[in-house]
């Protein structure tokens, strides 16, 4: 909350990002507190690749509407149509897609500052992140040149045309996060709990059964218990087998696991031990 505060006077028009995720679910509620019981200073932003799990839409636009916010949407699916990025292979990942959209949304509406709830246990490139991440006048993202913060010391200071990645969580780990849920009783979309789904075995990664992803030859279909660690592009995003259908369940296996939520269900992640760096270069978040 120190921090949310600290980026909230330093800056002139900061935006928090909210895909109805875990972690941006942990950071809305720790905003909130952090100025309650006035509203939220800054509006949410939600980058929609088009391709979401439908149960997490729900509970986006459900947990917008209960707290009295303002959602701005952010279409890769107009970024597309507007002809700012191409979409290579119809019906696969939109990640990489997702940088020039978040870049024209936050010059679009003159965003300074953007909250998330990324984690230094999530990814090897997210663990060179600083708690405010410097961002140049193109929105790029260079590791030499980021500040030292000892002592949480965070110096918010910019240059016209700069910006800053904000990364309250950043310390966190998985198990932190689950555990703040448990003990703020905070509710999230349910295909964090174990569910019947039908799901592909592609390489390793249980990927849900859609109109984006059908068995290639040589796959299967199965309907399986599983959960999703995290939630993002259903066309990259892999469930884990599970019969965990509470926090206190989840809890107990996230304490038991020694792979990252990406690192066993993002498919794109697993291309390249440097992808998630050389998006972050162009200005992915």
């Amino acid at each position: 909350m120190f921090v949310i505060r600290e980026v909230a006077a330093e800056l002139n028009r900061p935006v928090l990002l909210f895909s109805g995720g875990k972690d941006s679910i942990v950071l809305l509620r720790l905003a909130e507190k952090a100025f309650r019981p006035l509203p939220l200073p800054f509006p949410l932003l939600h980058v929609d690749t088009g391709h979401n799990f439908p149960e997490v839409l729900e509970f986006r636009d459900r947990r917008v509407a209960e707290g009295g916010h303002r959602l701005i949407i952010a279409s890769v699916q107009d970024s597309i149509d507007r002809g700012r990025v191409r979409e290579e292979e119809p019906g696969g990942s939109r990640n990489r897609l997702q940088t020039v959209t978040l870049l024209d949304a936050l010059e679009q509406h003159g965003f300074d500052a953007a909250f998330g709830g990324a984690r230094r246990d999530e990814e090897r490139s997210r663990a060179k992140e600083r708690i405010l991440s410097f961002r140049d006048e193109f929105g790029q993202w260079e590791p030499r040149a980021q500040r030292p913060e000892p002592w949480l010391l965070c110096n918010a200071q910019i240059h016209r045309g700069e910006s800053v990645r904000v990364f309250p969580l950043s310390n966190w780990t998985e198990l932190d996060v689950w555990r703040y849920i448990e003990a703020e009783e905070l509710e999230l979309p349910s295909i964090y709990f174990a569910h019947r789904r039908r799901v592909i075995d592609r390489d390793g990664i249980l990927l849900a059964e859609s109109e984006l992803i059908k068995p290639a030859q040589g796959e299967r279909t199965e309907e399986a218990w599983v959960r999703y660690r995290t939630v993002g592009d259903l066309t990259v995003t892999g469930a884990v087998r599970s019969e965990a259908g509470d926090v206190t369940s989840v809890i107990a296996e996230t304490i038991t696991v020694r792979v990252s939520e990406r690192g066993q269900t993002r498919a794109d992640d697993r291309t390249s031990t440097a992808a998630m760096e050389d998006r972050k270069r162009e200005g992915y978040f």
